[in-house]
């Protein structure tokens, strides 16, 4: 079956999934996630993207992202790739790519399933996650270093100059300390553990993230499919 044509949509947020080789390391340390956030940086301000989120785990790397153009995505990552691969090359040494095939991504339904999102990749706090359910607490009832994910953005810690906070969180709140206050809060509850996996299925099979009204308008807009097909053979209908 022939690979679908990735969901990239300008004007739209998107969940970027971007895993290591054979699972092995993509961060070593802090220095590497400043190096990367550095590089993320440059690449987005290049290619008109908006990040609101990321999560750099030890072997993983999750971003929350809405670019201007439906191909700003795509450029900003080889932008990206190409600057980090090659700083981290020159710490660590070996050769070739660190990733484990083209970025896994998904176009995010604004409102409540963004603010889902967000708060899944704001919580990750640093745990790597496996194949079954996220875990989306925070370890120990701590926020994580800002350097981690990007919770301490908004939950008092100092700003991040690279994120841009999506119109959903403005509504969290009059001002930004009962924003931080809602938000730590949301954090610290996590998402249920079938809905943080169902989350993540749809962005690692890119597909649209939402309802099924906002999947049915993507497939429209991009005349390819936007959620996973039903399994068994469709009934027939009754004449």
């Amino acid at each position: 079956m022939a690979r679908l044509p990735r969901l990239s949509l300008a004007g739209q947020p998107h969940w970027l999934i971007q895993r290591g080789h054979s699972g092995a390391p993509v961060v070593a340390d802090n220095a590497d996630r400043l190096s990367f956030l550095a590089a993320l940086k440059e690449a987005a301000v290049a290619e008109q993207v908006q990040i609101h989120a990321f999560a750099l785990l030890d072997n993983e790397v999750h971003l929350l992202a809405t670019p201007a153009s439906a191909a700003g995505l795509s450029r900003m990552m080889q932008a990206l790739g190409r600057r980090y691969v090659s700083a981290y090359r020159r710490r660590h040494g070996g050769s070739g790519t660190l990733w484990a095939g083209r970025f896994r991504c998904a176009v995010v339904e604004p409102g409540a399933t963004l603010l889902e999102v967000l708060c899944l990749i704001d919580g990750l706090a640093g745990a790597v996650p496996g194949p079954g359910p996220v875990d989306t607490s925070l370890a120990h009832g701590a926020l994580p270093e800002p350097v981690h994910t990007s919770l301490a953005h908004r939950s008092g810690g100092e700003t991040h100059p690279l994120l841009v906070d999506p119109p959903s969180y403005w509504l969290l709140g009059n001002t930004p300390f009962e924003r931080q206050a809602a938000w730590r809060r949301r954090v610290a509850d996590g998402l249920p553990a079938l809905r943080a996996a169902a989350l993540r299925t749809a962005a690692l099979g890119g597909w649209a993230v939402g309802s099924p009204a906002f999947a049915a308008a993507v497939a429209s807009e991009t005349a390819r499919p936007a959620a996973p097909r039903l399994r068994g053979r469709p009934r027939l209908k009754k004449s």
